[in-house]
């Protein structure tokens, strides 16, 4: 018998679970952008399923050059996600699966995979074990910078900056200690993770050494409403202003990609590069009467020893493909205003810079913004546009994008 590809086994298992809980007479309900969610009868298995995609449309070029613009259709993301708690609200849990082809990520590291397309995007259970604090384990977003935290649903342009896709830290196996805490109307939240440091959904084990990420959340006025600190846009129009501000730092000890989702190091005999990476990110968002203003800055370096330069150590940075770590600084700020009617414009502000030349191409980043929420992030069209100056190059890069979120 053939095997059942996973998110199709997801769906029957779903059908069936819908089915016995009916003939059990559960409480359900069903709301455009919430998801279809079940309860059990004797209140010992909450669960809720949500499917979302996107629509993306690109057209890109170099300014002041006579070759062709290139022009792309995709279903950039569909996300199949089952969230819920079993036994106790105490005791939750949340799946999620990549269904498009950009999400699967089945070429850079394939064999490191197991050989296998990566579906699986998370897979973590939380346990609320004390009133201010909660346990992670699993796989899941390591809690790096905000906008990388920041679901790719809630986002207030078509996709994250160059600042995010360089330096995040993504998604890793491993085991998350949560805290949050209240002083007088502040709210301060530390976390702890420890994982793996090979990224998501690998099969090898384990390459160098262990993953270490710290992060702190200042929230001087309280809570954002509906958890707004984590959705982009002011959407809520918080009635009176909102502010945090996070610090995360991560040392992946013996680092073989470079960076936590890219491609993997080899030398000409088939070893494994392995460096220590360091990344810092300090960032902040603001809203107030539809409103918002974020910021971001990302640092990421290889722990060489004091004194020594990328040059004297080509060996170990360099792999046999001349790939090496990407390393250097960034730095985003974006801004927004959201009418009454639901349109959104917004403006953006990227640069990032490496700190040698074989690691990435600096670039700055120029975007104008403009988005229609019909159902808030669950049902929205985006278009943004922007100039890309890349370091060391005559033309500059125009893009345009229009996307389409559909999320039930």
């Amino acid at each position: 018998m053939k095997k059942l590809y996973p998110p199709v086994l997801g769906l029957l298992l779903l059908s069936c679970v819908s089915l016995h809980a009916q003939s059990s007479h559960p409480v359900s309900s069903v709301k455009f952008g919430k998801g279809l969610s079940i309860m059990a009868p004797d209140s010992s298995l909450f669960l809720k399923a949500s499917f979302r995609f996107q629509t993306l449309f690109t057209t890109s070029g170099d300014l002041n050059s006579n070759a062709p613009w290139q022009t792309s259709a995709a279903i950039r993301r569909a996300r199949l996600k089952f969230d819920g708690w079993a036994v106790s609200p105490k005791l939750s849990y949340k799946i999620e699966l990549a269904l498009s082809n950009q999400d699967l990520k089945s070429t850079s590291d394939f064999a490191q995979a197991g050989g296998a397309p990566k579906i699986i995007l998370d897979a973590v259970v939380k346990w609320k074990f004390h009133k201010s604090f909660e346990l992670w384990a699993g796989q899941t977003k390591l809690p790096g910078n905000r906008e990388r935290v920041v679901s790719s649903q809630k986002l207030q342009f078509v996709d994250r900056s160059s600042v995010n896709s360089i330096f995040n830290i993504d998604r890793d196996m491993g085991v998350h200690l949560r805290g949050k805490f209240k002083s007088g109307n502040a709210v301060i939240k530390p976390i702890f993770a420890l994982s793996m440091g090979e990224g998501r959904n690998m099969a090898v084990a384990n390459i160098g050494g262990l993953n270490y990420t710290g992060r702190l959340e200042y929230l001087p006025f309280g809570e954002f409403t509906g958890k707004g600190d984590y959705f982009e846009g002011d959407l809520k129009r918080e009635s009176k202003p909102k502010l945090a501000f996070g610090v995360s730092y991560n040392m992946n000890k013996g680092a073989s990609r470079q960076k936590q989702s890219g491609i993997f190091l080899m030398d000409t005999e088939g070893h494994y590069l392995v460096n220590d990476l360091q990344t810092v990110f300090v960032d902040g968002i603001f809203k107030y009467r539809g409103f918002s203003l974020m910021a971001e800055y990302a640092e990421e370096k290889c722990m060489l020893p004091r004194g020594v330069h990328h040059e004297e150590v080509k060996e170990q940075m360099i792999d046999a493909n001349g790939k090496s770590y990407y390393t250097g600084k960034g730095f985003n700020i974006q801004a927004s205003y959201l009418f009454k009617s639901n349109w959104e414009v917004a403006g953006r502000y990227t640069t990032v810079t490496p700190d040698w030349e074989m690691s990435f191409t600096g670039a700055d980043e120029y975007t104008l913004g403009v988005s229609k929420y019909i159902v808030g992030h669950n049902l929205k069209v985006q278009s943004d546009i922007s100039l890309i100056d890349k370091e060391n190059k005559d033309n500059n890069g125009l893009r345009y994008r229009l996307q389409f979120e559909v999320a039930f």
